[in-house]
């Protein structure tokens, strides 16, 4: 899956934005699916739907922010 909307950040560059603190807490605070753009996004700034199609490496980071942990020891 690459982007549903153009505005969302490219699916190449979500391992890195996973990692960083910042763009996590805009997404979140906005309520903005960091791919899509769609609201009702998880602790990681993802939506449900995009979540889904997230692969393994990428899972992994988005349940940091999930569990809490965020980007620590990335």
């Amino acid at each position: 899956m690459d982007r549903i909307n153009s505005e969302g950040i490219p699916r190449d560059l979500l391992k890195v934005a996973l990692k960083e603190p910042e763009i996590i807490r805009v997404a979140v605070k906005n309520d903005a699916c960091l791919l899509c753009r769609n609201r009702k996004v998880n602790e990681a700034g993802i939506c449900q739907v995009c979540f889904t199609m997230l692969n393994d490496e990428e899972v992994k980071l988005a349940e940091a922010w999930m569990s809490g942990r965020g980007a620590v020891g990335w």
